[in-house]
């Protein structure tokens, strides 16, 4: 049986399940080859001057990478030309970019993160880039588009992917048929689809998160970690496992592969700050992927998918993975009578 590519698989979802428009493939096939050039970037490492900080500071106030810089600016320079966009953001980015007028303009909205878990690149660990797609609003033909064109729930996405650069550089992708997994073939220089309709695996004890911050999170999280962490003789009744690359892409992938929860909650240390993570670019599509598999994606009480944005940049709490999981500590939060700004 001969391997499926990307496109040919691009090309069987346009055609047999009705689930993508032209303009939708080519803005995919285009993502995806800007992540080739990326994993090349990540591969060449110091032999490229690919690593170290700058001086600058992204929009959220943190010192940028070299990667940073050159992943977003790959991702511009190959999406403003084809005429399949509208406008696109960036996690790394202030406010949106819009396609210059030279170029025609599309019926798509395109949000990533150029670079996630950035802090590992020095180290050497997995890292990767997350997008999202929305339709854009039916009036933008006529108008300029507008940050407030982007700001619809995650149930609106009409794709969500991630590539992982790790010991092999692969893609993730939904465009509402459930997950795929392609292989970056580097001799031929193609996708080739690996693992179709993923599911993410019940029953596994295992769970993601930063540690260091335990004595910072609401009493729910604390409850929930507590009984993992209390084993065969806690209320649990079995011993869990705790994986932690502070890199959301490569922990939400050994979940989508070998199942268990993922949590990035509220912790007090800004109380008025709703969570870590960024709903637009990290939150929504891991979210969107997450339901596809078959898992669940909270803040703590409310469906991810279902929250309305307030701004490009907002911040939200995060809970997903194995619907069990999930449910026990949403169930939790509901018990303990906390709002969404107490999360």
């Amino acid at each position: 049986m001969s391997q499926r590519t990307l496109t040919q698989f691009l090309i069987e979802q346009q055609r047999k399940e009705a689930a993508l428009p032209a303009q939708l493939r080519l803005l995919v096939e285009i993502v995806a080859r800007a992540c080739k050039t990326i994993s090349h970037c990540v591969n060449k490492g110091a032999l490229g001057g690919m690593l170290g900080n700058l001086t600058s500071e992204n929009v959220q106030g943190e010192v940028q990478k070299k990667l940073d810089v050159i992943a977003n600016e790959k991702l511009l320079e190959a999406n403003e030309w084809g005429g399949h966009l509208a406008a696109m953001a960036s996690e790394e980015m202030e406010t949106i970019h819009l396609i210059p007028n030279r170029y025609p303009k599309g019926e798509y909205l395109l949000l990533f993160d150029p670079i996630d878990g950035s802090s590992n690149i020095d180290v050497d660990l997995s890292v990767g880039t997350i997008f999202s797609v929305l339709m854009a609003p039916e009036d933008v033909s006529g108008r300029a588009v507008t940050e407030d064109d982007f700001l619809q729930p995650g149930r609106k996405q009409v794709a969500a992917g991630y590539a992982i650069y790790g010991p092999q550089t692969l893609l993730i992708l939904s465009v509402g048929t459930g997950v795929y997994e392609f292989a970056l073939d580097r001799e031929m220089g193609s996708w080739v689809l690996t693992n179709e309709r993923m599911r993410i695996p019940s029953g596994n004890r295992e769970f993601a998160i930063n540690m260091s911050n335990m004595r910072h999170w609401a009493p729910p999280v604390r409850r929930y970690i507590e009984e993992c962490l209390a084993g065969t003789t806690g209320p649990r009744g079995a011993n869990f496992n705790m994986r932690w690359t502070a890199s959301m892409v490569a922990d939400i992938h050994r979940i989508l592969k070998r199942g268990g929860i993922f949590m990035y909650p509220w912790d007090a240390r800004e109380p008025d700050r709703a969570g870590k993570l960024r709903l637009m670019y990290e939150a929504n599509p891991m979210g969107f992927l997450i339901e596809q598999a078959g898992g669940m994606a909270y803040d703590g009480n409310h469906r991810i998918l279902e929250i309305e944005p307030k701004g490009l940049h907002q911040r939200v709490g995060v809970v997903m993975g194995d619907r069990d999981e999930v449910k026990r500590v949403v169930d939790y939060h509901h018990e303990a009578g906390l709002t969404k700004q107490a999360i």
